[in-house]
């Protein structure tokens, strides 16, 4: 099973509201956690690298994996999961200084890669374990 978000290292409060919210779901499936990867997709390829990401996540869990690549990618990725994002520039701010407007929430994947559902940005972690455990017992994953 796949547990996605998409975000960016810089965002002030929904990215790392989700990304604790990843560490809870995780906490609460215990040992069942070891099915689940958690990934966290940027929106800001240009600003958040692999090692910024990696340094990113694992400060939340180190189980969560942060994943970027070409403008072109992201989107694709994004596009899959019909995800919107957009840059935002303040009139006269400078190049690097800009935020990302981005649908906010968490999608579950089983382990074909199969669409399951999406969670809504702060549904409560338990809610989310309890959902994401009993589609794990319903394909058959003690």
């Amino acid at each position: 099973f796949q547990l996605v978000t998409f975000g960016f290292v810089s965002c002030p409060d929904v990215c790392p509201t989700t990304l604790l919210e990843f560490r809870h779901v995780l906490a609460l499936l215990g040992e069942r956690a070891a099915r689940l990867q958690a990934i966290f997709i940027t929106v800001d390829p240009e600003r958040d690298t692999s090692a910024v990401l990696r340094e990113y996540t694992a400060a939340f869990d180190s189980r969560i994996l942060g994943l970027s690549g070409s403008a072109e990618l992201v989107r694709r990725a994004a596009d899959s999961f019909r995800v919107q994002y957009e840059q935002v520039r303040e009139p006269g701010a400078a190049p690097g200084q800009y935020t990302m407007n981005h649908t906010a929430g968490m999608y579950l994947l089983d382990g074909r890669g199969q669409f399951l559902t999406k969670f809504a940005y702060a549904m409560p972690a338990a809610e989310i374990a309890a959902r994401i455990g009993a589609a794990m017992t319903a394909a058959g994953i003690p």
